[in-house]
């Protein structure tokens, strides 16, 4: 059920059923079968869900990535479990019951969301309840909240449905109005209005080059591909009368690095002057002071690069491997893969040109809620969001990732350029429209208007309070609940049974 709620089936509403199935399965429960039943809904879910990074890589690394994200989901389904047997023989209010329960589970469920985002290696976003809404009419809710806040609201709602369903069979009225509102205000409520400037034209460009790790071809198509289809697209764009304001290649677009290599920076020159002058953002690996670091560089006609951001979060065992020496005595023929390691970025991801801030964001950097939010406090007015998905195919992994673009788009209020070297491409309005898009691995270009745009929205602002409540009180609170039950037994053991949701024996 939570699996289909993500793309490429994206059927959204499955995912509130999904969460629904397991927090019945584990209410209640001890806290070693809420263990046991979590740990399999969460494998069944990652499997199912990350079946692209098994692609090229075989099952090992796949299986390894759903079972640690598995172990972590089980234990904040133990942490529910133990929540709904003890908060009932802590209060014996049905109203405080009703309040404090939802937020208290879905504090526990985001707190597990927010964890798994963190731990180990800087963690692994992929896979928060609320990325599955980016078609929903729950979407526009993240520029108030954010990724996060949206998380949380959803476990509440459902959370909210079951305690109100055990407690009274939904006969308690003003429970029951508090959220039909709630639920209807978060389905409903428009995006957080941002300051808008003067539109500027973007070409962006899929060059559908040899991209993948294992694809065969010789260093260099990658870039000749790129060039050739944004001559293609824009060589002719000044006799037109066609203005374009900047160029946008994906992540590794110059796969030969225009800082070291005199051929590679005559061509991108070249290129530029073809199509009038007009500067162009692409990705490359770039190695500086004997460190390697996946860059996104802004090159300028008569300069050459300008600015450059590295990115700042290499993925895990992807572009690094953490403690080489002990994974590759498991592992050493997958670990060997991994050739060199990317050192992570200390520059802002701003780049500037022609009056407009532009915030890069490479390939995984979109599922970072503190990258994202930085851009935009750094001063971002357009997200440019470069990927190379061509090592997961046509598996579901550049749709995923295109629908968490989206909800950056709205969380930010900022139009997003989602350009990736062979798909899935997208150009993507702060209200989360789809201003213009590619087919995956054919060569295309997309030239579009997008507007810059100034302003902190909501979601931007809360979402790191939402993270630190549900990944800090929600834990705590729970302890307590369960140290003051531990003082309590001891004065007056509990020796009977007792309701659920009351408390009363």
């Amino acid at each position: 059920m939570l699996d289909v709620g993500f793309p490429d089936i994206d059927l959204w509403i499955m995912t509130f059923a999904g969460i629904a199935a397991i927090l019945i399965a584990i209410w209640g429960r001890g806290p070693i079968l809420a263990g046991g039943l979590g740990f399999l809904a969460g494998m069944v879910f990652y499997v199912t869900h990350l079946s692209w990074s098994g692609l090229y890589l075989g099952p090992l690394p796949w299986i390894a990535l759903a079972t640690l994200q598995a172990i972590i989901f089980a234990a904040g389904c133990v942490a529910i479990s133990l929540l709904t047997n003890w908060l009932p023989r802590l209060l014996r209010s049905k109203a405080a019951l009703l309040v404090l329960m939802p937020l208290l589970v879905a504090g526990l469920w985001t707190g597990r969301e927010e964890f798994a985002g963190r731990w180990p290696y800087g963690g692994f976003a992929w896979g928060r309840v609320a990325l599955a809404q980016s078609q929903s009419p729950f979407a526009e809710a993240v520029s108030w909240i954010g990724v996060s806040g949206l998380s949380f609201i959803m476990v509440w709602i459902v959370a909210t449905c079951i305690v109100l369903a055990a407690e009274a069979r939904l006969r308690n009225l003003p429970g029951v109005v508090v959220l039909v509102a709630i639920t209807v205000l978060a389905a409903t409520v428009p995006t957080w209005p941002t300051t808008s400037r003067q539109p500027v034209t973007i070409a962006a460009v899929q060059g559908n080059g040899p991209a993948g790790y294992f694809a065969t071809h010789e260093i260099g198509d990658v870039l000749t591909a790129q060039l050739e289809e944004t001559r293609s697209a824009l060589g002719n764009a000044a006799e037109s009368g066609r203005t374009v304001d900047l160029i946008v290649w994906p992540e590794d677009g110059a796969d030969l690095d225009p800082l070291q290599n005199p051929t590679s920076r005559a061509r991108i020159d070249q290129v530029i002057e073809q199509t009038g002058g007009t500067p162009l953002v692409f990705g490359t690996i770039t190695e500086r002071d004997g460190r390697y670091f996946n860059s996104s560089i802004l090159w300028e006609r008569g300069i050459g690069p300008t600015d450059l951001y590295d990115k700042k979060r290499p993925v895990p065992f992807g572009e690094f491997v953490p403690d080489r020496a002990f994974w590759s005595q498991l592992a050493p023929d997958l670990i060997g893969l991994v050739g060199r390691d990317y050192t992570p970025g200390t520059r802002d991801g701003i780049l500037n040109t022609g009056g407009v801030a532009y915030g890069s964001a490479i390939c995984f950097d979109i599922a970072d809620d503190t990258v994202m939010r930085t851009l935009v406090e750094d001063g971002a007015q357009v997200i440019l969001a470069q990927s190379n998905n061509a090592d997961f195919g046509r598996t579901d992994e550049s749709l995923q990732q295109l629908a968490i673009a989206r909800l950056r788009a709205i969380e930010s209020g900022r139009d997003l350029v989602n350009i990736s070297t062979v798909g899935t491409s997208a150009i993507i309005t702060a209200t989360g429209e789809t201003r213009n898009e590619l087919t995956a691995f054919e060569p295309g270009t997309m030239i579009t208007q997008v507007t810059p745009r100034d302003g902190t929205t909501a979601g931007i602002v809360l979402g790191p309070v939402v993270s630190a409540v549900t990944l800090i009180v929600a834990p705590s609170v729970t302890l307590a609940i369960g140290l003051l039950l531990l003082i309590r037994s001891r004065r007056a053991p509990i020796t009977a049974e007792r309701d659920l949701l009351t408390g009363q024996e």
